[in-house]
């Protein structure tokens, strides 16, 4: 929804200031400018990427509609499941967890935050850790290495998306010039007309720099600072669990390791201690806490 508020206040700037000084926005519409910029770009990215990174940018995009899943309420949600399953694994021990963690989805712990289930990345980290620490076969050291390199991976690979739409949006003005450049071409090409008609050829010639820098940074490249700030947000999620189940597995109670894991959140998002702490209470007593949300 901002993106969309967002291009609208981008168009509504430039168009109104360009009329409060008398222009014409017909002169603007210049549909074979358009068609060598958008056609210059779409090239130029199947050019610069593989089959991988194609697919991979085009199932981002309609990502980038959607409001941020990543709240305070998220976040309170997977501590509290977090401090169940560590809890449980403390009272019962670790084999206690194997079928929590081998069907989630028939797991009545991880049935209680049910936007936490929906994440199957989430889930799919919060399992595979869970699974390695019951196995017993593995060191903090070593699991928290394995998780840098999982999180680094998943870093590498959100760039991906981010990065080709940055490279469209660092093209754009270059692409606007070639188109700008063509027209002053054919303008010159018809030096035998009268002034007004090469006037406004070159006007519309000029229109292809307006908008290969319009495109690009008014509309191509925020695209990508956006894919790179929610990429942030799932990093920081997992970084949160991995604090977490670290903790836990260095023999901190499961209280101070969802304490652990509230640092490491960003501060606009971090409940606060208090917080916290009455969202953990109502994790001990499941019961009690569908009662006062159904209340």
């Amino acid at each position: 929804m901002l993106i969309i508020l967002g291009y609208i206040v981008v168009v509504a700037s430039v168009l109104g200031g360009y009329m409060m000084v008398g222009g014409h926005l017909g002169a603007l519409y210049q549909p074979s400018e358009l068609l060598i910029i958008g056609g210059a770009a779409v090239g130029a990215f199947l050019v610069g990427n593989n089959g991988k990174s194609i697919k991979k940018t085009l199932k981002a995009l309609p990502k980038l509609m959607r409001g941020s899943k990543y709240n305070k309420a998220l976040y309170m949600d997977l501590m509290a499941l977090l401090y169940r399953l560590m809890a449980k694994s403390r009272q019962q021990g670790m084999l206690s967890l194997e079928r929590d963690i081998e069907d989630p989805t028939q797991s009545e712990i991880f049935a209680n935050y049910p936007r936490i289930l929906a994440d199957k990345q989430l889930v799919d980290f919060i399992t595979d850790y869970l699974r390695l620490m019951v196995s017993g076969n593995m060191n903090a050291f070593e699991i928290e290495a394995l998780m840098d390199e999982e999180i680094e991976t998943y870093e590498h690979e959100c760039e991906v998306p981010a990065q080709s739409l940055s490279a469209i949006g660092d093209g754009l003005p270059a692409f606007g010039i070639v188109a700008a450049v063509m027209g002053v071409v054919h303008a010159l090409a018809s030096a035998d007309r009268p002034a007004a008609e090469l006037g406004a050829l070159v006007a519309h010639a000029m229109v292809g720099t307006f908008l290969g820098i319009l495109l690009a940074y008014g509309f191509i490249s925020p695209l990508a600072s956006v894919l790179r700030q929610k990429c942030s947000e799932t990093t920081k999620m997992m970084q949160c669990i991995k604090v977490t189940l670290l903790s836990s597995l260095n023999g901190y109670a499961p209280q101070i390791a969802v304490e652990f894991g509230r640092k490491t959140l960003y501060s606009t998002e971090r409940p606060s201690f208090s917080e916290l702490e009455e969202h953990v209470r109502n994790a001990k007593n499941p019961a009690k806490q569908t009662s006062d949300e159904n209340a």
